[in-house]
């Protein structure tokens, strides 16, 4: 939510190209222009505890609320501009507040994202080279120093336990400037995590690239920033909506990576978040609500590199996840899984069952015998103990 889901992704009749919250950058809007659109902001629909309620009726453990974009539009209540929601617009309230005191209610980590690189209002900002064309005169070290830390502060000291700061596109931070930017964080919040987009190989976590998922496990903790549409700020054109099966399969294939999926939705200029991505988040609470220990606090499983399933681990529990299910219901488990789990007459401590209703499924050799048709069209999880 921000002032980019104002125009929506049109500028003067024309449509801008390009995810929505980037239209200041991709039409190269002057700030005498673009600032204004302050004045029009009256998010009345936003409802800090429906948003807490729906990340937790999703299954999301955390949730990430932008506190500034590039546009450089404050949706905080800070005392180092008054270009923010509070000071500059109709609505006067600060949503970051009440979404913070939503979250504690609803025992759903708050986060923050937060550009500390890239700022279009700020002169001493990166990427604004239309207003401030000059390069050389811009002072960035002092922006990171007498205005992005006093904001990370506010961050930190004003809206109770943060679990995440997410930093983006650190571009021209210097690894001095990304690792004072670590250690301030963890000096006022130290169980706050920082994501690897603050630059130079640093932070918590690795971050992939926007809706890119590895091909293998990776040797790191790691997440995947994706979209449910092909945008992030809201866009009113943009109908190419995911299906829920796309974005469970996606959540599942992270999962037997070792990642976390972190799945954005756009907000309205009401403050109301779109009803296709309501029901996509429901969707994939609905698959959770029965399969989430499959899912939750699980390890890359041992079988890797397939279409047909994906593979997690808790403990010694393996979660087959059959994304394809056999016309016979009969699984043939590969070799190399085998290996992991086998199960012999001289072993009959194995079992298998259906996670969504434990169902006791029959073994034999490398076959699991499962029923027909598949009983769950997205994803079939098997535990294997």
């Amino acid at each position: 939510m921000g002032l980019y889901a104002i125009p929506a992704g049109e500028w003067n009749g024309q449509h801008v190209p390009g995810i929505g919250e980037w239209i200041m950058h991709r039409a190269r809007i002057p700030i005498a222009e673009y600032e204004p659109l302050a004045r029009q902001f009256n998010p009345v629909k936003f409802d800090a505890d429906a948003w807490a309620a729906l990340a937790r009726r999703a299954g999301q453990r955390y949730l990430v609320i932008t506190a500034k974009h590039h546009d450089g539009f404050c949706m905080f209540d800070s005392k180092q501009t008054d270009y923010n929601i509070v000071d500059a617009t109709p609505f006067g309230r600060d949503p970051l507040r009440e979404l913070s005191q939503a979250c504690q209610r609803h025992g759903v980590r708050l986060c923050f994202y937060y550009s500390q690189t890239q700022d279009w209002h700020h002169p001493n900002g990166d990427g604004n080279d239309w207003d401030f064309p000059d390069a050389a005169s811009r002072d960035f070290d002092s922006y990171v120093d007498a205005y992005v830390k006093p904001q990370i502060g506010e961050l930190l000291r004003n809206y109770g336990p943060v679990g995440l700061i997410w930093f983006d596109t650190p571009k021209r931070m210097t690894r001095e400037q990304s690792q004072s930017l670590v250690d301030l964080v963890h000096q006022i919040q130290p169980d706050c995590l920082v994501n690897g987009r603050i630059g130079n190989g640093l932070g918590d976590y690795a971050e992939t690239g926007d809706n890119l998922i590895p091909s293998r496990e990776l040797q790191a903790d790691w997440e995947t920033p994706a979209t449910i549409n092909d945008t992030w700020g809201f866009k009113r054109n943009d109908h190419n909506w995911k299906t829920p099966t796309d974005l469970i399969r996606k959540l599942v294939d992270i999962a037997s990576k070792g990642g976390n999926y972190l799945l954005n939705v756009g907000p309205t200029a009401e403050g109301v978040i779109p009803q296709p991505s309501i029901d996509r988040l429901h969707a994939m609470g609905d698959w959770l609500e029965v399969n989430g220990e499959s899912v939750y606090g699980t390890r890359p499983g041992p079988l890797q590199g397939l279409d047909w399933c994906r593979t997690t681990a808790r403990g010694e529990v393996t979660y087959l996840h059959v994304f394809d299910w056999p016309a016979g219901g009969s699984l043939e488990i590969p070799l190399d899984m085998r290996v992991y789990t086998p199960w012999s007459e001289a072993e009959r401590g194995r079992s298998a069952r259906l996670v969504r209703d434990g169902t006791p499924l029959s073994t034999r050799d490398n076959v699991i015998d499962g029923p027909t048709p598949a009983p769950d069209p997205i994803d079939t999880v098997i535990a294997l103990t």
